[in-house]
């Protein structure tokens, strides 16, 4: 059975706890209303490289200092949530794409909702920039981690977050 560790920080978002297994970072969670999202057993361990590494990247990413993370991601889920979660990667820093367009990348626009769907269960937000991801008219839509977070990231990407298709 594998073992997952995880160590607590603070950001500008909030407390989020940072998870990794020996060699990749599995997930970043926001504790909303003092439990934490997608909450499973882990050990407490400060000291994982792993861990102190992305804590380091984090720092510097809300500091403004950093666009781009270089970490090892493991991202679990169905192969349609993968799919849509690698394109993630792709959606330059500070730029913003519709869930419909979303859809069309993955290869059908009538996916749309299943989009959402495997947006909202993105094990490594932030990371993986879920919430470059807004509806076609511009406006805030769904966010696993509350308005006010996806709201905050947008603005210290680009403080004038527009519709962009890259």
């Amino acid at each position: 059975m594998e073992s997952y560790f995880y160590k607590e920080i603070t950001s500008p978002t909030g407390p989020l706890r940072l998870v990794a297994n020996a060699t990749h970072l599995v997930g970043v969670q926001w504790r909303i209303d003092e439990k934490y999202i997608r909450d499973a057993p882990f050990f407490k361990e400060v000291n994982h490289p792993l861990l102190l590494e992305a804590e380091r990247q984090l720092n510097d990413y809300f500091e403004g200092k950093r666009k781009a993370f270089a970490l090892p991601v493991m991202l679990t889920g169905s192969e349609f949530q993968k799919k849509v979660w690698a394109l993630l990667a792709d959606i330059p820093f500070g730029k913003t794409i519709s869930y419909g367009e979303m859809a069309r990348r993955v290869g059908d626009i009538k996916t749309v909702r299943a989009v959402g769907g495997a947006l909202n269960k993105n094990p490594i937000p932030i990371i993986v920039p879920c919430h470059r991801v807004i509806g076609a008219d511009g406006k805030m839509i769904g966010f696993g981690g509350g308005m006010q977070r996806k709201i905050y990231l947008l603005n210290l990407e680009n403080p004038k977050p527009q519709l962009d298709l890259w």
